[in-house]
C-alpha cells in the first residue's frame, strides 16, 4: 500500500509541475523551463518517455546535465537526512 501511495505521490507531483511550467511559458512571473524540468526528472522515475526526453536534453544541452546530476545528488543527501539514514560513504 506505501508503495502505491508513493507513486500516487509522485505522479501527481511529477504531472503538477508539468501543467506549471507549461504555465509558466506564458507567464512571466513563474520559471517554465525550470518546472518543465522538474516534472521530467520527477515522471521520469516511473515513465521511459520521459527519461528519454531528459536524456536528449542533457545530450543536447551539457550544462543542463550537469546541473540536474549536482541537483540529484543533493536531493538524495536530503532524502537521507530526512529518513535518518546514514551517509554513504564518498567515492
Amino acid at each position: 500500500m506505501a508503495a502505491t501511495m508513493k507513486r500516487i505521490l509522485v505522479l501527481i507531483t511529477g504531472w503538477a509541475f508539468i501543467v506549471i511550467g507549461i504555465i509558466g511559458l506564458f507567464l512571466p512571473v513563474i520559471q517554465g523551463v525550470l518546472c518543465l524540468m522538474i516534472g521530467l526528472i520527477i515522471l521520469s522515475t516511473e515513465y521511459h518517455w520521459a527519461r528519454r526526453r531528459l536524456d536528449r536534453i542533457k545530450a543536447r544541452f551539457p550544462g543542463v546535465a550537469r546541473v540536474s546530476h549536482e541537483a540529484a545528488e543533493k536531493a538524495g543527501v536530503w532524502l537521507r537526512r530526512l529518513r535518518g539514514q546514514p551517509e554513504p560513504p564518498p567515492t
